[in-house]
């Protein structure tokens, strides 16, 4: 990303808590407003997804929800959903959005949010042509090869990276880290768990073992690993 600005768009239905992210996302140097829409209709219209790198989404609209809006992206740029109560929060989970917010907005949370976004989005770009990546971890970059890695476990807003020598926490969703992995070598086997394909050392109906560690195996997950290890 170097020092490109990350595009940022704003949907809310409220004027007054739209006017305040107007007003955060404006003093973030690491952020340019691309976009300010009051209902998911107008931002439809521009397909936003496609010119935004965040968006912030109201989860309570009018007409077409946060959610009903999130199924129409053509593609999925790093989304923070906003709510004024924590009802949507598992929702939210399973949409794998990159955060959940709660209105009004506080600033220490927003920062967190969009920290968490610009980390998904490096680690997007930078993957894209290495056998290794780097995150940061305990303040300070570290160097992963991808044929290191045994498996990535969800920690909240956080993710466990397991390798051969030592494991590191990383303020990161699955769901970036996921889209960043070279798929012909790492699958996602559980909301929790995305494991290294070369590391497999016993699988039943419901567990697989990596190097000694059992993780269970979604149902809906299944298929797509056997299928990636040719079973």
């Amino acid at each position: 990303m170097n020092t490109e600005k990350v595009r940022t768009s704003i949907i809310d239905a409220s004027d007054r808590h739209r006017r305040n992210l107007v007003n955060l996302v404006e003093n973030n140097s690491n952020l340019l407003l691309a976009g300010c829409y009051r209902n998911a209709i107008q931002a439809k219209k521009e397909k936003v997804e496609l010119k935004s790198n965040l968006i912030f989404l109201d989860v309570e609209m009018p007409l077409i929800t946060g959610f009903d809006f999130l199924e129409s992206f053509e593609e999925r740029p790093e989304v923070v959903l906003l709510s004024d109560k924590p009802d949507y929060a598992l929702k939210a989970f399973e949409y794998n959005v990159t955060d959940y917010l709660l209105k009004p907005l506080e600033k220490r949370r927003f920062e967190i949010a969009v920290q968490k976004s610009l980390n998904n989005i490096k680690l997007q770009v930078e993957s894209k042509a290495h056998d290794h990546f780097f995150v940061k971890s305990n303040f300070r970059k570290v160097k992963i090869n991808y044929c290191d890695i045994k498996w990535i476990e969800a920690l909240g807003d956080y993710i466990r990276l397991v390798t051969k020598k030592s494991n590191h926490v990383v303020l990161s969703s699955m769901k970036a880290f996921e889209k960043q992995l070279p798929t012909e070598q790492f699958v996602r086997i559980h909301k929790s768990y995305i494991i290294n394909l070369n590391r497999v050392e016993k699988l039943n109906h419901s567990i697989v073992e990596v190097d000694g560690k059992s993780m269970p195996i979604s149902r809906n997950r299944k298929t797509n690993l056997m299928n990636a290890l040719g079973l």
